[in-house]
């Protein structure tokens, strides 16, 4: 099922190419106490065939998540890669998708496991996987549609979704980054393909695609203004932005000055959408996170949320571009080697960062998702591995 982009990601039981069954064998790290395998059966295939996974039966509260041993690995597909887990990062849409967002995509796949960010080794490859080799560390992060996330020991990615692990960066760090910068990448080189000298306005810079929205427009040599909270001003000064507006305390349809070449709206309200509009250039790409195909297609089922989401997105693009000559968008993160490969060049070179506020321990994953619900911390939260 395709809708803009969107895909629900199946999985599969096709075969691993046997040819790799040696190099299997031979690699350590997937001797790991706590995974099924080759040295606790199941060696038919050479690889884990069970781990333990942070499994989402129903939707709820952080008290459904549930740390289960022995969940099944599916076999990988030629282009796919098992990696072992390090460190994942929590992204909202995860505590989004837990509470039930998306539950027409979502409810016929249950149980789930969340998570899209991961840090770790690569445990196996499938036949036509060249650029990662087994026990290489490597990042990345799946789509947002994808029904067998991140929480497990091994998670399953296509060689599109994964590159090098960022060499200076430890695999907490890396496990912040691909989601959020992935999503900025998105909308600001593949959708408004911004250059160097152009204006770009990020609309809540403090959180991760807005902050990785910030690193990112600076490295392309553009001129940046965000709007963000007090505590985050002088964080957005330090990653670039060449004016930081505090939205708590100005007027920021006053404070922002100029037209802009590109808007990243990380907020989506109907307030900063109006912002966004009336400061572009003509000709400027305005860009939200916030598309509603999830919301109605959850409202009035997919048959008919899907077609009233089109109906809508073309209304507005209609609308923008005949009263104010500007482009307007739905995005949202893909798959993009030229851009993973980038924020791992620029991580490496400590110009692209996502902070981390706190770890917990996978085992720990119901007390994170609390803390995130309560905005007890208010920051990047990570789950590590043993």
């Amino acid at each position: 099922m395709r809708f803009m982009g969107l895909s629900i990601a199946l999985l599969s039981n096709e075969s691993v190419d046997l040819s790799l069954m040696k190099a299997y064998i031979s690699c350590p790290s997937l001797r790991k106490i706590g995974c099924s395998g080759l040295e606790f059966g199941g060696i038919s295939r050479g690889i884990a065939t069970s781990c333990r996974a942070v499994l989402l039966p129903r939707f709820g509260g952080p008290e459904v998540l549930e740390l289960r041993d022995n969940v099944p690995v599916p076999d990988l597909k030629p282009n796919e890669v098992l990696v072992r887990a390090r460190a994942v990062s929590i992204n909202p849409l995860d505590l989004r998708m837990r509470a039930g967002y998306g539950r027409s995509l979502f409810e016929p796949l249950l149980p789930l496991i969340l998570g899209r960010d991961i840090s770790g080794e690569v445990a196996a490859v499938g036949s036509s996987v060249r650029l990662v080799t087994v026990g290489q560390e490597v990042f990345g992060a799946l789509h947002p549609t994808a029904g067998r996330g991140t929480y497990t020991d091994y998670a399953i990615l296509s060689k599109e979704q994964v590159a090098k692990k960022p060499a200076t960066v430890t695999h907490v760090d890396a496990s912040a980054l691909p989601f959020a910068a992935l999503t900025a990448w998105r909308a600001l080189r593949s959708t408004a393909r911004i250059t160097a000298g152009q204006r770009v306005l990020v609309i809540g810079g403090g959180g991760a695609v807005g902050f990785s929205a910030i690193q990112l427009s600076v490295a392309a040599g553009c001129h940046v203004v965000t709007t963000v909270g007090g505590e985050s001003i002088q964080r957005a000064l330090a990653a670039g932005a060449e004016e930081a507006v505090d939205y708590t305390t100005e007027d920021c349809e006053v404070a922002i000055k100029g037209n802009f070449d590109a808007v990243l709206d990380t907020i989506g309200v109907p307030e900063t959408e109006k912002l966004g509009i009336n400061v572009l250039k003509r000709g400027g790409h305005y860009m939200t996170l916030q598309g509603e195909a999830a919301s109605l297609s959850d409202h009035y089922g997919l048959a008919i949320g899907l077609p009233m989401a089109t109906a809508l997105l073309l209304k507005k693009q209609i609308q923008y571009r005949y009263s104010h000559g500007i482009e307007y968008w739905w995005t949202f993160m893909r798959a993009d080697p030229e851009g993973l490969h980038e924020i791992q060049r620029l991580a490496e070179l400590g110009k692209l960062k996502v902070p981390v506020e706190r770890t917990f321990p996978i085992v720990k994953v119901r007390e994170a998702h609390e803390a995130k619900d309560k905005r007890v911390i208010p920051g990047k939260v990570v789950l590590e591995f043993d």
